[in-house]
């Protein structure tokens, strides 16, 4: 009995650590732009909104449109977002003129990374897409805020009654840690390399 005990104090002590996590900085190519993206130039955001994500998962594709919403109503309040794609150039279907396709047009400033390499995907240890990391900036670095699904309901936006990314937002912009700081992501696995 001792033993389970202390299985289950490691188990959560160990949970625990994930969030609150600091995140080493990191450089992506904007597909859509060409230019690089580099987390350590975000220090000034309120937190920066990374979304795991690819063309062809379905799950993605449910969710491409509450992407592209949530972003639009946020980034005027200071939140950074982009979409990373771990399967860039990894996926016939994942390229540059497949995501040219898709965004170009649609929406106006949003990054679209390539982690092909995926060392982004490792570090923040994403699984699933679509799946969220959000990030915020202290005196002492960057550090996870909320990590997991957008919200409960990927079939249809209207019947989700617990919107994650939404409320940890919230959370953040008034400047309380988000609660929940996980949930469980729900969506394709990352093909790792």
């Amino acid at each position: 009995m001792k033993r389970f005990y202390v299985f289950i104090l490691i188990a959560l002590l160990s949970s625990s650590f994930v969030h609150g996590q600091r995140v080493d900085n990191f450089m992506l190519e904007d597909v859509l732009t060409g230019q690089n993206f580099e987390l350590d130039k975000h220090e000034d955001a309120k937190a920066v909104v990374l979304i795991f994500n690819t063309l062809s998962c379905p799950f993605s594709k449910l969710y491409e449109n509450r992407i592209i919403d949530l972003y639009e109503n946020f980034k005027a309040d200071g939140f950074v977002f982009a979409i990373v794609n771990p399967h860039f150039g990894n996926d016939p279907d994942e390229n540059k003129q497949a995501v040219e396709e898709r965004f170009k047009g649609r929406v106006q400033g949003l990054s679209i990374l390539n982690d092909g390499n995926q060392n982004v995907t490792k570090q923040l240890q994403a699984t699933k897409l679509p799946e969220v990391v959000v990030i915020t900036p202290s005196p002492t670095g960057f550090a996870i805020a909320y990590r997991g699904a957008i919200d409960n309901n990927p079939q249809v936006p209207e019947s989700a009654n617990m919107r994650y990314l939404v409320s940890a937002i919230q959370s953040i912009q008034n400047k309380r840690n988000p609660s929940p700081s996980s949930s469980r992501p729900v969506g394709c696995n990352i093909r790792m390399k």
